[in-house]
């Protein structure tokens, strides 16, 4: 395992953004929680992801951007409400979910036909996301940097103490320090593909503030 810190390694978002365009796996920080990223554009890639959380490949994973510009390479179309979401809070704790683009981010969609963009709004997490994409990685697949069923990590160390021992065959995991997660919990959902929004998790935005946005009432997901 290997830990960077862009506090005192004045390369540390260089080789973290290298460490992601070559295919490897790199814990990073944002607002919420860290993830657990590889480039999002690599099925070969994304499956270590799943490999080292123990996570079924049929779990769709949320796709972290630069920029909403950087979305239109995973979407096939951003929907209007998905586009005034977007608007309003990224960069934020917000993934929206949208028709994915044929031929990208299959494994990062586990497979559906729909894909889970976000900006999230955390300083070393943009310079990475920025830093990767100058690199030809357009987005990061990462969900929560925890093995699967456990408990989300808001610090650095606790991804260390999940992955400091990885099984035999599994890749390493490369930590870059990011201090603190500042929200603490997984970022809102709002599937904006059915034409009407749907909330298919709650966070840190409440549903006046999703509404207010999108200009019309926010559906309850159903089981």
């Amino acid at each position: 395992m290997r830990l960077l810190d862009p506090a005192t390694q004045p390369d540390a978002i260089d080789l973290a953004a290298q460490r992601l365009a070559e295919g490897g796996l790199l814990a990073l920080p944002t607002e919420t929680v860290y993830g657990l990223g590889a480039r999002a554009d690599d099925d070969a890639a994304v499956a270590r992801i799943f490999a080292a959380k123990g996570r079924p490949s049929n779990h769709p994973l949320i796709v972290h951007v630069p920029n909403a510009e950087a979305a239109l390479h995973f979407a096939a179309a951003i929907p209007p409400v998905a586009q005034q979401l977007m608007a309003r809070f990224w960069p934020g704790p917000l993934t929206v979910i949208v028709p994915r683009a044929e031929g990208v981010g299959a494994a990062s969609a586990g497979g559906q036909d729909t894909i889970g963009l976000r900006c999230p709004d955390h300083p070393v997490a943009l310079q990475l996301l920025q830093a990767a994409a100058r690199l030809g990685v357009m987005g990061v697949a990462a969900p929560s940097a925890n093995r699967f069923g456990r408990i989300s990590p808001t610090r650095a160390e606790h991804v260390v103490d999940e992955f400091a021992t990885q099984g035999e065959g599994l890749d390493e995991v490369w930590v870059l320090q990011g201090g603190p997660c500042e929200v603490g919990i997984e970022s809102t959902i709002v599937d904006c593909s059915r034409g009407h929004p749907v909330v298919l998790r709650p966070g840190r935005l409440s549903r006046d503030e999703l509404e207010a946005a999108a200009v019309m009432p926010m559906a309850r997901s159903t089981p």
